[in-house]
């Protein structure tokens, strides 16, 4: 029996996985620490670089998942950068304010 999801829950579905799949390679050590070892080896490149910024990564993870999303090909890019943006708002709504760096921009 193949059950076609509703379009809103396969947005809902690719947000979660962008933003998951984003987090776990910008800020996780990853099951046996394979991905900061991975972060380790590719170093300065350009892809190393990419693994170091959030917003970066999370369009390119984004991408796949707007293939799966896109009820048309025509939404497709619509999609791939709302599931970016999501990711993001996603992340930033998740971390704790930093109050020393609030103080130090009072004085």
């Amino acid at each position: 029996m193949d059950v076609e999801l509703p379009v809103w829950l396969r947005l809902l579905l690719a947000i979660l996985a962008t933003w998951r799949i984003t987090h776990l390679l910008a800020n996780e050590d990853g099951p046996g620490g394979v991905i900061v070892r991975l972060r380790a080896w590719l170093g300065n490149t350009t892809a190393g670089r990419l693994m170091d910024c959030f917003a970066c990564l999370a369009f390119w993870v984004a991408a796949p998942f707007a293939c799966y999303a896109a009820p048309r090909l025509s939404d497709g890019l619509v999609i791939w950068l709302a599931l970016s943006g999501a990711a993001l708002l996603l992340e930033r709504t998740g971390q704790v304010p930093d109050i020393r760096q609030d103080l130090q921009n009072q004085e």
